[in-house]
């Protein structure tokens, strides 16, 4: 349909007017599909957002001149450079910006000149001719943060390309949150599943998955996942807390999309709320702290074990998600802030909950 839309209205508006009327339908219809009644307003929070295409800086430096073009870049990019191409790309060039080092001589040549490398470029180019749209979600996203976490300050947000490397999102310091525009091409992008990107993965290799992977990456660098020793309703709430998080920092994203689900998977789980929670009460899942038995069902995967082929691999997350929720609406007091530093002591969490499922 939206292919459509454009070719109609090209023949009545030039070029820039299409673009951005396709930009704001594109906001719209995103922000229409997830918006969260209960929302807080936070049209007075004043974000001021900061971003650099290292993407676009890389793919114009001169390969004839390599080390003079990291110079500058790293003029632009201080301290993220030496991080992005040793901790990240591991090229070892450790500020050796000089021609004959190993890192620059092999490596970044090779990411430079070699046809599938400047392919990767040339389509994220057509992809992201620019981040306008991208920008805009990401800001929102902060000003609910901010609103939630007054002290915090939004982070730079650098775009990059890691040669299909699976930084989709990452942060760095506390001051520069990263996206990998290489790994939010589409699902049918035909490279993804040479590098061995699962099949599974489709919801999260759009660009409307990118503010959630990139909250989840602020999340996670201030609460690490906890798996040794845990029991499975132990990990379900930290699961829970983190989707409660990007619900509350991104309630205009739909709820498929913040949880990498497809629409499909959603309906299934709130269709089967109850048959869900009563397979882990049956298996003895709740309180078993074997990893190989429980993780899968807060890891992603194709399905949940032993559950219907339509279940999210995931499906644990989404419980979890419902009992923090039921534990939020008996303590209105609670702040997000305090909900996130509250040590999970999983059972009296489930019962003071009152969870019930549907």
């Amino acid at each position: 349909m939206l292919d459509w839309l454009s070719t109609a209205m090209c023949s009545n508006v030039d070029k820039r007017t299409v673009k951005s009327l396709f930009l704001a339908f594109s906001i719209a219809f995103i922000t229409s599909c997830g918006s969260d009644e209960n929302a807080p307003d936070v049209s007075d929070v004043k974000v001021e957002l900061s971003t650099g295409r290292l993407d676009k800086d890389i793919a114009a430096i001169d390969t004839n001149n390599i080390a003079a073009g990291l110079q500058q870049l790293q003029a632009k990019y201080p301290d993220f450079l030496p991080f992005f191409l040793d901790t990240l790309m591991g090229l070892n060039i450790q500020g050796n910006y000089i021609d004959t080092v190993q890192g620059i001589r092999l490596g970044m040549r090779s990411f430079l000149t070699h046809k599938d490398y400047r392919g990767l470029f040339d389509t994220v180019a057509k992809h992201y001719p620019d981040t306008k749209q991208v920008d805009e979600w990401l800001q929102k996203g902060f000003q609910y943060h901010q609103h939630y976490f007054p002290a915090s300050k939004p982070r730079k947000v650098v775009y990059t390309v890691s040669w299909l490397n699976n930084w989709a999102a990452f942060t760095y310091d506390s001051t520069i949150l990263g996206i990998g525009l290489d790994m939010f091409l589409g699902a049918s992008y035909p490279y993804y599943k040479a590098v061995g990107v699962p099949e599974y993965w489709s919801a999260q290799l759009n660009k409307e998955y990118i503010p959630v992977a990139a909250f989840e990456a602020m999340y996670r660098d201030k609460t690490a996942f906890e798996m040794d020793g845990k029991t499975l309703l132990h990990m379900m709430i930290q699961r829970g807390k983190e989707a409660y998080y990007i619900e509350k920092v991104l309630p205009f994203v739909p709820k498929h999309i913040r949880l990498a689900y497809t629409e499909k998977q959603l309906k299934w789980c709130e269709d089967n709320e109850a048959g869900i929670y009563n397979f882990f009460i049956t298996q003895n899942f709740l309180y078993e702290t074997s990893l190989q038995k429980v993780v899968r069902y807060v890891m992603e995967g194709p399905s949940a074990a032993g559950m219907n082929d339509q279940s999210p691999g995931e499906v644990g997350t989404w419980v979890g998600l419902q009992i923090v929720n039921a534990y939020m609406a008996q303590h209105p007091e609670m702040t997000l802030e305090k909900l996130i530093a509250l040590p999970i002591e999983e059972q009296r969490f489930l019962q003071e909950s009152k969870y019930k499922p549907k």
